[in-house]
Formats: C-alpha cells, structure tokens, sequence
C-alpha cells in the first residue's frame, strides 16, 4: 500500500507532469483582502476611475496578488511533500474585475540532488476566462527526500 501511494506521488512530479489548476475571481472582494493584509490601499487597485486615468478600463488587480495565487497554486500541488525555493514572474497583463483568472503549471525538468532530495524546475502561467495571458513564471522546487 505504501509503495502504491509513493509510486502515485512520484508520478505527481514526473518531467511533462501537469500541475492542477487554481483558479481564483479578480475583483473588489479580493483586492480588498489582500490589500488590507499587504497595507496596499492604492487608487489604481480600488477605483475605476483612478484605473481609466491611467490606460485600463478601470481598477486592475496587483500583480503581487497574482503572484500569490502562483505561489498558493504551487503549495496546494506539493501538499507538504516539498517546498518552493523561488519564484519568478514577468507580468504581461494585469487581472480586470470580473476576469476569471487560472494558474497552471507544468514540470519542465526533474533533477537528482546529492543529498537524497531532488529538485524539480516549473514552468508557470496566469490566464484571464479569455484565454489572455497575464503573467509567465518560472519556480524551482525542492522535494522532500
């Protein structure tokens, strides 16, 4: 049985291997936690108009908040068998109110380390409902041995 779960696991962190999607809402409710949490009560995050004075069609996500939801997405996945060494993001786009935004990911390679342990590169993506991409991301990730 123990084999049976390690071999299911191992399978999980497999080179190709995709990681399950999380998907989160952007808008007010959401920016409104997390700003409270990060202090970050900006203009920009919280009012239309101060988002359509600078280009958007009004108030945009953070990215830090994108980020986090890459950072969930991986800790999720690992479910305590590892843990995330770095991680980092190039932002295309910024998430708009309404927009259903998915955070996937897949191992792009699967490396043996001297100590027992092994360490596993990700390729990471954030996408809005209408297949725009918002952010790209790359995560290194050190499994438990």
């Amino acid at each position: 049985m123990a084999e049976t779960a390690r071999r299911t696991a191992d399978q999980d962190f497999e080179t190709g291997r995709a990681l399950p999607p999380f998907v989160r809402v952007a808008g007010l409710e959401a920016w409104n936690r997390y700003a409270a949490v990060n202090d970050e009560f900006v203009g920009i995050h919280m009012d239309d108009a101060a988002g359509q004075a600078a280009g958007y069609p009004g108030a945009i996500g953070m990215g830090n908040l994108v980020h986090a939801w890459l950072h969930a997405l991986i800790e999720d996945w690992l479910d305590g068998r590892g843990r995330l060494t770095s991680l980092e993001c190039r932002f295309r786009a910024p998430a708009l109110k309404g927009d259903e935004v998915t955070c996937a990911g897949v191992v792009q390679e699967r490396e043996p380390r001297e100590d027992g342990s092994t360490q596993l590169l990700l390729d990471l993506w954030a996408d809005r409902h209408t297949g725009d991409r918002l952010v790209t991301a790359r995560a290194v990730v050190l499994l438990s041995s």
